[in-house]
């Protein structure tokens, strides 16, 4: 339940694409990049924040606490802007630590919670990066994130469960293990599933930074991008229902 000073939370062997594919034309592609994600998080809010706040936990690991970045451009942070960009008037925690396990993270669930007021409505939960990179035990890793779901669904909070993908070289039999955990546990706790939450920067290394495993400021806006209708669609309506899409 500590920081780390150095996290890969995608092993290196799970990015030759990203090293192999990695050239001098990065500075045009993130050029383009920017300009397909920049609408997403920077522009003029098109519909005005409305309602009371809506409160949401970001808990996890290392790609949520904002490894590498400046303050601001972490995921629970652009998120956030892009909520209020959509109307939605959004407050995230960010209670993301680097290098966590989902043992350390179920560790400080509860505390975590207590130290919420409001009660989030949502939690953005992304744990299990860390077990999958030192080749934990993928039964160990359902039955913690199992019981971080239990412990949140049990406070009837919404779930948006960030999912990770095994490395291919810790092998077949592990891979068919680790990577039905997060669909598998979303649909028993009614969660919504990112079903890999790097996809949008997994083959683009100028979305990534120096250590080819984080993201960068740029990245992040790309993942953002790509999730932040799944959060909008999780948020509980002021009724108690599923938010409209």
């Amino acid at each position: 339940m500590h920081a780390h000073a150095k996290v890969l939370l995608v092993p290196a062997l799970l990015l030759p694409v990203l090293l192999g594919a990695c050239d001098r034309g990065a500075d045009r592609a993130a050029s383009a990049a920017s300009e397909q994600t920049q609408g997403a998080v920077d522009a003029p809010p098109a519909i005005p924040v409305m309602g009371p706040e809506r409160p949401i936990l970001a808990f996890g690991d290392s790609l949520l606490a904002g490894y590498g970045l400046d303050d601001g451009e972490s995921y629970p942070d652009r998120l956030e802007q892009a909520l209020r960009a959509r109307g939605v008037n959004a407050k995230i925690a960010n209670a993301g630590v680097s290098g966590d396990t989902t043992a350390a993270g179920l560790e400080r669930l509860d505390f975590t919670l207590k130290s919420q007021s409001p009660k989030p409505e949502l939690a953005i939960v992304s744990l299990g990066g860390n077990d999958m990179l030192r080749s934990l035990p993928p039964a160990e890793t359902r039955r913690n994130l199992e019981d971080v779901l239990k412990r949140l669904k049990g406070d009837n909070i919404r779930i948006v469960l960030l999912g990770m993908m095994a490395a291919p070289n810790l092998g077949k039999d592990y891979a068919e293990k680790f990577n039905p955990i997060y669909p598998q546990l979303a649909q028993k706790y009614g969660a919504t599933l990112v079903p890999f939450f790097l996809q949008p920067v997994i083959d683009k290394p100028d979305l990534m930074q120096q250590d080819h495993v984080h993201p960068t400021a740029l990245g992040i806006d790309a993942i953002v991008s790509a999730t932040v209708d799944d959060v909008v669609e999780a948020l509980p309506n002021l009724s108690g229902g599923p938010s409209p899409s």
